[in-house]
């Protein structure tokens, strides 16, 4: 028998597991254990979507329709929501809006409308009033989910910014939209460069908002609107016109370039041309001016006798004619120094070392080494 069937059903054991008490919660929370917020389950009669959303494209009544039924399935995402007095305490106008709601969506709107489309009463939720302790913190809340999305079009994206820098600017204009760059993580060039996307006119705006203009393209078309303020829609589209004709006409030429450049064949080079034919010439020329290699006397011009009919030259010149020219001397070249080998002593008799050393050393050595070798021969241990 296991231990389940002795212990039985007993009062402890056939109870369900309770939930934490609001002390316990509490603590819980204090403590780091559990999230603030818990997964609730709302009707959606009392749920509105706020009007502060800037995304305005949600897909076709099909496309919602699809994702309601994956909804029915399974929600794996649940959305937030704050509770309707806080959200009031912010936007009291939006009372009208959002009629008898108990709570405001933040995040998830397009899975409530797909919810509704699909006839379903209720959808997981977390409720996070903390989200909602400033406008500014609000609007960056909402605004953060929608620039993560892939779907999220530029002109959604730049009238969600909008609505930030407004908020950020109740508090003071100066530096506001360096405070929603910095909320979003981004360059406040960047934030300049969105909301310079709303100037241009709406239909610009729709071709943008729908993908069919490129947001480089807008980009352009804003610096074009910039320069000249009193160009038109029409003007601003011949414009772009005409810029991407001249851009592809640069591109071609440069395209032609680099093909001329890569079929051009260097031009033949001439034998008289060619560096050989220069080393050659060089080289003959250096023949002439040298005197032959086997000629080594140098001849001194002596005194050029008169021409008939010449003026006579006064002593001095003739003096100096007569004075042989200065040839400066060559120094011989020096060998370096070839190293004497020292004198080698073949030790075989005695009387060969004594005749060896007489010959290689003076008197006054021979002495010296007589006293060297009596002086180690007395100091030499005997055996």
């Amino acid at each position: 028998m296991s231990v389940a069937d002795r212990l039985g059903t007993g009062s402890s054991f056939g109870e369900a597991r309770r939930g934490r008490s609001a002390r316990g919660r509490a603590k819980a929370i204090t403590q780091g254990d559990i999230p603030s917020y818990e997964l609730v389950r709302l009707q959606l009669n009392d749920v509105a979507p706020t009007p502060l959303n800037p995304r305005r494209n949600f897909g076709t009544t099909e496309e919602l329709a699809r994702f309601g039924e994956e909804l029915r399935a399974a929600q794996l995402a649940a959305c937030v929501a704050v509770s309707r007095d806080v959200y009031l305490s912010l936007w009291p106008d939006h009372a009208g809006h959002i009629g008898e709601a108990k709570h405001v969506l933040v995040n998830g709107e397009r899975r409530y409308r797909a919810a509704c489309q699909a006839g379903l009463d209720a959808l997981d939720f977390v409720v996070r009033d903390e989200l909602a302790t400033s406008r500014e913190t609000f609007i960056n809340h909402l605004l953060k989910e929608n620039l993560d999305r892939a779907d999220f079009d530029i002109i959604e994206r730049a009238r969600g910014i909008k609505e930030l820098v407004a908020v950020c600017a109740e508090e003071s204009e100066r530096g506001a939209r360096a405070r929603a760059a910095e909320h979003l993580g981004k360059d406040r060039s960047w934030i300049t460069h969105q909301l310079s996307l709303l100037e241009l006119p709406e239909t610009i705006q729709g071709m943008l908002s729908s993908g069919d203009l490129p947001e480089r393209d807008g980009r352009l078309l804003v610096r074009q609107l910039k320069e000249s303020p009193e160009l038109t829609e029409a003007d601003l589209m011949q414009a772009l016109k005409e810029h991407k004709a001249a851009r592809s006409a640069e591109k071609e030429a440069e395209r032609a370039l680099l093909a001329a450049a890569r079929h051009k064949t260097p031009a033949p080079v001439s034998q008289e041309d060619s560096p050989a034919a220069e080393l050659d010439t060089g080289k003959a020329a250096t023949n002439r001016a040298l005197p032959p290699s086997g000629s080594a006397e140098i001849k001194v011009a002596g005194p050029v006798p008169p021409q008939p009919g010449a003026p006579a030259k006064t002593s001095q010149e003739t003096h100096s004619q007569q004075r042989p020219a200065v040839v400066p001397s060559q120094k011989p070249t020096q060998r370096p120094d070839v190293p004497v080998a020292p004198a080698v002593i073949e030790i075989r008799q005695v009387e060969q070392v004594a005749e060896a050393l007489a010959e290689h050393l003076s008197e006054d050595d021979l002495t010296a080494l007589t006293e060297l070798l009596l002086e180690r021969l007395s100091n030499k241990p005997q055996v």
